[in-house]
């Protein structure tokens, strides 16, 4: 009754208009108090039009009030307020819609400052002490201010549940427990808790170790990030310089040979003009000539002409005409041919050596994720088909290529091959023209004794040595042996017995980047012979490597509809 009271008291001694306290407080002719400034206002913010009235009761003044401070009611109010009467919240202190309102204030409600599960009821700060200062209620348990209270109340007993029934997986009250929910696995909400609490916290500690991981990996990708961004910016400005340097010794090339053609021009145009003169100054004196002869063919005299005729000045020797003979313009047309020689061969060179550089560009890869699974099918193969044909500057003299040069034979006649520094002269080998890099696959069909199917680095020797030109026998080759009804896998001159199913057909897949390269035996179904797992460093080449003559193997053209 005490705290009601003092509620009352408050409410008593508060503005209506402002809700606090009252200061200065002045009481109109209806009975209502308010404060001075507040009443002020209120009669100020009012239409002049209208007759002053009271904010509560509406009562009309015919002429607005007076208003005289009310000296007993604000000496009230002061020892009131020395007696632990407080000023009322601010507005943002009591509860709006969205918020849990104390269940025990009257009138406009406070906002709860805290919830008893115990209770099963919110409170807000001023009726929380009770919690704080009865030695009973200080064992409740006190949570955030919470809306859902309601549902630890049992809908069917009206008690706290306050156990858990394991077997229905819910919350339960005691009576539950020993009612429907008899012979049930139970234990204490407490203890169920716990057990979940502690579950819960072996959950966080793997996020946290995930988060952890996710963290350093994202702090590789960045560094990652920062060194492809270093290496690309190096290599642009690398390549601008060796192609400024190309660029300006083509110049240089192009000023030399304008300035030969300028000096050749020069020289040949001299040499004609000097002729032209000789030739003009001969027109000059023969025209004068012959002036002189067709006067003296004129003279009617006899004797004058006669007289005439032996003071003639003789003609000079006519010019060689050897020396004035035009000849063709050959040494420029041979300067152009020898140009454009050039400018072909720099194409030549080009062409061939510019897949590798676009390939080597688009190898540049991050793994943001684990590399994608070898596919399962034949079908799934099938999309990363590639079309092979043999290099004729790789092939042994006695391999005849065929078939656009996807096939090889081993023939006992030599082939009509000119000398090339790519070409094996020892072993009866050959690579293809095409470099294989990211995914690929193809598959050679093979006839005869058998053959040796192979990938190398460009750079695999040519020469005699064996361990450095085989395939299989050195670290830049890998080499699947189809010889004598069996396989064998072949890397740096060891040696792995393989089991399978013999075919003439064999499948390769390739994952540079992943650094897998996998042999399977093609018939109805395709059965894996041997995978290797490395890093590749170089681009690869197809091979093909044969010891008996007649033998024969052909790197067949694929289409991804094609189904065995």
């Amino acid at each position: 009754m005490a705290q009601k009271g003092v509620q009352l008291d408050r409410e008593t001694f508060s503005c209506s208009i402002c809700l606090d306290l009252l200061k200065d407080p002045v009481t109109i002719p209806c009975g209502h108090s308010y404060c001075m400034k507040c009443m002020k206002c209120h009669w100020d913010g009012e239409d002049e039009r209208k007759i002053p009235s009271c904010p509560q009761c509406r009562q009309t003044f015919t002429l607005r009030p007076v208003l005289v401070k009310n000296t007993m009611l604000a000496a009230l109010v002061e020892e009131l307020k020395k007696t632990g009467l407080q000023a009322a919240p601010a507005d943002h202190c009591y509860a709006g819609p969205e918020d849990v309102a104390c269940d025990f204030c009257t009138g406009r409600k406070l906002k709860a400052f805290k919830s008893c599960l115990v209770c099963v009821a919110s409170y807000c700060e001023k009726h929380l002490r009770r919690h704080y200062e009865v030695a009973p209620l200080k064992k409740h348990k006190l949570v955030e201010p919470s809306n859902k209270l309601q549902e630890n109340i049992c809908s069917r007993h009206n008690e706290v549940m306050k156990m858990f029934c394991r077997t229905d997986q819910q919350c339960i009250c005691y009576l539950c427990s020993v009612d429907e929910h008899k012979g049930h696995d139970t234990v204490s909400a407490a203890a169920e808790r716990t057990e979940r609490q502690r579950e819960l916290e072996v959950s966080r500690q793997d996020i946290q170790q995930r988060i952890q991981d996710r963290q350093k990996d994202v702090k590789v990708l960045q560094q990652e990030v920062e060194a492809i961004n270093r290496s690309a910016d190096k290599a642009v400005e690398d390549s601008q310089k060796i192609f400024s340097q190309l660029i300006c010794l083509m110049e240089e090339r192009s000023s030399e040979v304008k300035r030969q053609v300028r000096s050749q021009q020069e020289a040949e145009v001299s040499r004609v003009k000097e002729l032209q003169e000789k030739l003009e100054q001969e027109i000059t004196e023969l025209k004068r000539k012959d002036a002189e002869l067709k006067q003296l063919s004129h003279t009617e005299d006899h004797n004058q002409f006669l007289h005439n005729c032996p003071s003639l000045s003789p003609l000079s020797g006519p010019t060689d005409s050897s020396s004035i003979h035009i000849r063709p313009l050959r040494s420029f047309e041979d300067m152009t041919a020898a140009v454009s020689a050039v400018r072909d061969k720099l194409q030549d060179v080009l062409r061939d050596k510019w897949t590798n550089v676009s390939l080597t560009v688009t190898e540049v890869d991050v793994l943001l994720s684990a590399a994608p699974p070898e596919p399962k099918t034949r079908a799934g193969f099938l999309k990363y088909s590639r079309e092979i044909t043999l290099d004729p500057n790789t092939a042994y003299t006695q391999l005849l290529l065929s078939e656009g040069n996807r096939k090889a034979t081993l023939m006992r006649k030599r082939q009509s091959y000119s000398d090339h520094p790519d070409r094996f002269t020892k072993l009866c080998q050959v690579l293809s023209r095409e470099s294989l890099t990211g995914r690929c696959y193809w598959e050679v069909e093979w006839r005869g004794d058998g053959v040796c199917l192979a990938v190398a680095y460009k750079n695999i020797s040519r020469g005699e040595s064996w361990k450095e030109s085989v395939f299989g026998s050195n670290d830049k080759s890998w080499a699947l042996d189809c010889y004598n009804n069996s396989y064998k896998f072949l890397y740096n001159d060891v040696q792995t017995p393989v089991s399978g199913p013999l075919s003439s057909r064999v499948g390769v897949y390739l994952d540079h980047s992943a650094g897998i390269l996998s042999f399977y035996s093609v018939s109805e179904t395709m059965t894996l012979l041997h995978r290797v797992q490395t890093t590749f460093t170089q681009p690869l080449y197809a091979g093909l490597w044969f010891v008996f003559d007649g033998d024969s193997a052909e790197f067949c053209k694929l289409q991804q509809s094609e189904v065995v």
